[in-house]
Parts: C-alpha cells; structure tokens; sequence
C-alpha cells in the first residue's frame, strides 16, 4: 500500500509543475496582449517550458497507463496526444513573428489544457488523500503462535 501512496504523491508534485508551467505561460501572453512583454521576451519565456511541459506530461500519461489507472489515462491521453502532433510538425514553439496573430488561438489553447491539468489535479488529489487514508489506517496484524 505505501507504493501507492509514494505513486500518488509523485503525481501531484508533477500535477502541480503543469499546472504552474501552464499558468507561467497564461500570464506570459496576458503580459505580452497588455504590451508589457515585448514578443521576444514573451516567446523566448513560453518556449523554455513548453518541452519540460511536454515531457512532463507524457511521464504523468504513462505513468497511468503503466499502473492500470485507465480513467486517469484517458483523461490524459488527449493532451499528451495534441503535444505529440504539435512537437512532430515543428508547431510547438512560438513564433516571435506571428506571436500576436495566435495570440488568442494560443490563450484558449493553454485554458483548455489548464481545464484538463485541474481535472487531473483534483483526481489526483481525491485518490492521494485516499490513499493516504488506507495507508495511515492499514493496522499490521501480528500473527502469534
């Protein structure tokens, strides 16, 4: 049981990464739509994350789906599927040129991916506590002969 519990913190602390690397980029490009950030400040800031993000993210899926936790999985596999395409067509860093022509496009992009990160988030956060519970409750039953 105490695997468990070790797998489900693990996943929480990578949770919580995601999620502040997905916030860092929100603010970022909020930064850049109110001219705080000149384009190559915000592009140069966005693109050092996004292949930490990445890999980040497609750990936390087969970690999923290497301990048979197949809803948590399938919530994962749509975002580690759209970074996947995005990293094989070379889209995946932001262009300092056409940084403000997709600058909404990649806002929306970035709420729906922090949408799934809360999901995942509070699942993770459900079943650490339970976990943590059966762990902490687990009485050691001491056979005497």
């Amino acid at each position: 049981m105490a695997w468990d519990l070790i797998f489900w913190v693990l996943c929480f602390c990578i949770n919580i990464a995601l999620l502040a690397s997905n916030f860092y980029q929100l603010i970022s490009l909020s930064d850049l739509e109110a001219d705080h950030l000149n384009p190559f400040e915000a592009s140069t800031r966005i693109n050092s994350v996004v292949l930490p993000e990445f890999l980040l993210q497609g750990s936390l899926t087969a970690m999923f789906l290497l301990t048979w936790h197949w809803f948590m999985f399938l919530l994962a596999v749509p975002v580690t599927v759209y970074h996947l395409m995005l990293y094989f067509n070379q889209k995946h860093l932001l262009d300092v040129t056409e940084i403000f022509r997709d600058l909404n496009i990649q806002k929306r992009y970035r709420f729906v991916k922090l949408t799934i990160y809360l999901l995942l988030f509070i699942g993770g956060l459900m079943r650490l506590v339970i976990s943590a519970f059966i762990t902490l409750t687990d009485e050691v039953v001491v056979h005497v002969v």
